[in-house]
């Protein structure tokens, strides 16, 4: 059984806990982190400040990739690498990592021709081992994507790339790590990196336990080796920078509609006649998305972020021009999310407000800093979150240490179990991937009925508010689930019966409740909602 997050805490205070390592940041690569170096026999800890994948984590495309656009720029290795992580998860798991197709019209006179395309799509396959490049006919093309446009239409490029859900592949990779021993813990900020005065090494953390307001909990525990894993916030915590590189935060917004005002099967992409990057129509979770944008984010990032109505013109204007006859308006959108990409650029001369180059000709690769003890990366991809785990935790210079084999698997094995009647095959297929091992305990924790039209079980609901370390609702409604982002209003409605069912699980009393159900409205209502004409913008709490 897992320890409790009061379990957790009590092993901490004692004053004389001591870790191999402890990981700062709780998204996917903090997640990959601590899977890699618990299943490599290291005693580890991770602490995420705020919730798990409460970050870019959460907020990305979704997509598991490897980088079409990329290989476009020239970096052959990224793509390389990225595609073949794919194979491999889409083989390790199936329901949480999902094979889609990928369809690229072709309009007369409009980047990228079809010759052009079919070309990077040869070298895409013959990167991954896995060929899936196909050229279709515009009539093809209207079967494949009903109410695209037709006009100017010369045909399509169709490829194969996947989709999951983000959050909770972090919450499962961080369930693998904590099979092998991993303590991890979210709402716990890492307040201050700890040395030796004399040498300058490392020597441990002092941490803050950010899940109450009502009292103040802190404590140090000692380690030799510190892996910040912030993401966008990694330049508050690395400490120096011999080098040009910097972060620049790069934010990324989406829309969501009801599928019936926009019934994809497939992701359909276009070249946005603004600024020439690749947007995306794809289904995802019972609903279509719309996105995404890629500019800088120069809000504070103590604060959520949200869309602006820059942005979601933008994503309507595409949407217009790919699906006319659908006619998208503000008015058909379900809720929007936004995320901010920790880029790491090369411009000496960059600030925030403005770079040396467009956000979309940014490299997305990874960099990886060393400081005596304190490793710090940012950069790299969703997809290939395992590869860049495995080369921060090499540069952790631990003596004697080996990383376990590389062939070993990232999930574990799924249990052999009996598809419950009232669970389509579609679903089973999900459940299977998305909880693996804990499978079993979900389906005993509640009714298998669906909530709401969405594929999500009241067994699932049950499981999270008991099992996942929930503090404030949004955790439960935005990350353990994704009810707020694909139910109107946030789900608002079904609040009466979430709270008959999760409330008890959770200890809450009716006060707190309340005040929890206020909060997550107020935060979504600013940013998981249509932009106002001047946004108001939400404090992180927590």
């Amino acid at each position: 059984m897992p320890l409790t997050r009061e379990q957790k805490l009590d092993q901490l205070a004692r004053g004389d806990a001591t870790f191999d390592v402890v990981v700062i940041g709780g998204g996917i690569t903090g997640a990959g982190i601590a899977r890699e170096a618990a299943g490599s026999g290291l005693s580890t800890l991770l602490v995420e400040q705020r919730d798990f994948s409460w970050g870019t984590s959460s907020r990305s495309s979704k997509m598991i990739h490897g980088g079409l656009r990329y290989l476009g720029s020239g970096h052959f290795r990224l793509t390389r690498d990225a595609v073949r992580e794919r194979e491999r998860l889409l083989a390790e798991a199936p329901g949480l990592i999902d094979p889609l197709r990928f369809i690229m019209p072709h309009y007369q006179k409009q980047f990228p021709g079809p010759k052009l395309f079919q070309l990077l799509l040869r070298l895409y396959d013959r990167l991954s081992g896995q060929p899936s490049r196909q050229r279709l006919s515009p009539a093809d093309t209207s079967q494949w994507v009903p109410g695209l446009s037709t006009n100017h239409l010369t045909g399509a490029s169709g490829f194969t790339d996947a989709v999951t859900d983000d959050a909770r592949l972090v919450q499962r990779v961080l369930e693998e790590a904590e099979a092998d021993g991993a303590v991890c813990l979210n709402y716990m900020k890492a307040q201050a990196v700890l040395r030796n005065s004399e040498t300058n090494a490392v020597t441990g953390v002092h941490l803050l336990d950010t899940s109450t307001e009502a009292q103040t909990l802190e404590m140090t525990v000692n380690t030799p080796l510190v892996i910040n894993a912030t993401g966008a916030w990694a330049g508050q915590l690395k400490q120096t920078d011999s080098s040009d590189t910097r972060i620049r935060p790069l934010r990324g917004s989406h829309l969501v509609v009801p599928y019936s005002r926009l019934p994809v099967s497939c992701s359909v992409s276009l070249f946005h006649p603004e600024d020439h990057r690749p947007v995306f129509a794809f289904p995802w979770q019972g609903t279509t998305v719309l996105g995404t944008t890629d500019l800088d984010h120069t809000e504070s990032l103590s604060r959520e972020p949200a869309i602006n109505r820059e942005e979601l013109d933008y994503l309507l204007q595409i949407s217009s021009r790919l699906f006319p006859a659908s006619a998208i308006t503000e008015r058909d959108v379900i809720a929007t999310w936004a995320g901010v990409r920790p880029v790491v650029t090369q411009s000496p001369a960059l600030n925030q407000s403005k770079g040396t180059r467009k956000p979309s000709k940014e490299n997305r690769e990874h960099v990886v800093w060393s400081d005596n003890g304190l490793i710090s990366v940012a950069g790299g991809k969703l997809t290939t979150f395992r590869l860049i785990a495995r080369e921060v935790l090499e540069r952790g210079q631990m003596p004697g240490f080996r990383l376990r084999n590389d062939a070993l698997p990232v999930f574990a094995s799924l249990p052999d179990l009996e598809r419950p009647d009232a669970i389509s095959h579609q679903n089973w297929h999900r459940l299977q991937g998305f909880y693996g091992p804990a499978l079993p305990e979900v389906l005993l924790a509640g009714t298998h009925k669906t909530v709401a039209g969405t594929d999500t079980l009241w067994a699932e609901l049950a499981w999270a508010a008991a099992n996942t370390g929930v503090i404030h609702l949004d955790d439960l409604m935005l990350r353990r689930t994704r009810l707020g982002l694909v139910l109107p209003n946030g789900g608002e409605d079904l609040l009466p019966d979430i709270r008959r069912l999760c409330k008890p699980i959770l200890a809450w009393d009716d006060t707190t409740w309340e005040r929890e159900e206020a909060r997550y409205l107020e935060l979504w209502r600013s940013c998981y909602s249509l932009p106002a004409t001047f946004p108001a913008k939400q404090e992180a709490t927590g």
